[in-house]
């Protein structure tokens, strides 16, 4: 099982990197997609082992769930409110359906459609990059946490790219999260 998750994520790397013209090397501070979906999933277990109790992690900017230039962050969309936030903490317990980026889209709005989808689903917007100090444009991967007691979390983390498109960030998903339907050859 582990060498087909190492296949796929071998693969779709090679696709994003020839749908959207971009490759990215090792020890780069730019986070891929195949990270962010990695990291999300990944989250999303943990906090469906851990229950609610997990979000303290979630919240460490020094955490698992912090690398290169992204993060893992989850929110409440029934409840609309920030539940864990590892780069804004400030943040944690309040509203987001008013947030918005620089150019006025409801952010959660669209992040909560996305997450709600079965595989969960990508949204792009306009968000400030870490350590940057300006706004770039940000593709996020959303989706919905079965936890314990806490039913509705979604989970999400976003890469920062000008070239990729959410159709060639779908389809790297679509292979990363089911390799049996796209074969090698």
């Amino acid at each position: 099982m582990q060498l087909i998750q190492k296949y796929a994520l071998s693969l779709a790397v090679s696709v994003l990197a020839g749908v959207a013209g971009t490759t990215y090397a090792a020890g780069e501070e730019a986070a891929t997609p195949e990270e962010a979906i990695t990291k999300v999933r990944s989250a999303a277990k943990f906090l469906q082992d851990k229950g609610a109790s997990g979000f303290a992690s979630l919240n460490s900017k020094d955490g698992a769930w912090v690398w290169k230039d992204s993060y893992v962050y989850a929110f409440d969309c029934r409840m609309d409110r920030m539940v864990a936030h590892p780069m804004r903490p400030d943040l944690v317990g309040l509203p987001i359906m008013q947030i918005t980026d620089n150019n006025g889209k409801y952010i959660f709005k669209d992040l909560c459609k996305a997450a709600a989808q079965p595989r969960g689903g990508w949204v792009e917007y306009v968000w400030t990059r870490p350590g940057a100090g300006s706004v770039s444009r940000k593709m996020t991967y959303a989706m919905t946490a079965n936890i314990a007691f806490s039913t509705g979390i979604q989970i999400a983390a976003g890469v920062h790219d000008e070239k990729l498109t959410l159709e060639a960030l779908t389809q790297v998903a679509d292979k990363l999260l089911d390799p049996a339907k796209y074969p090698s050859n």
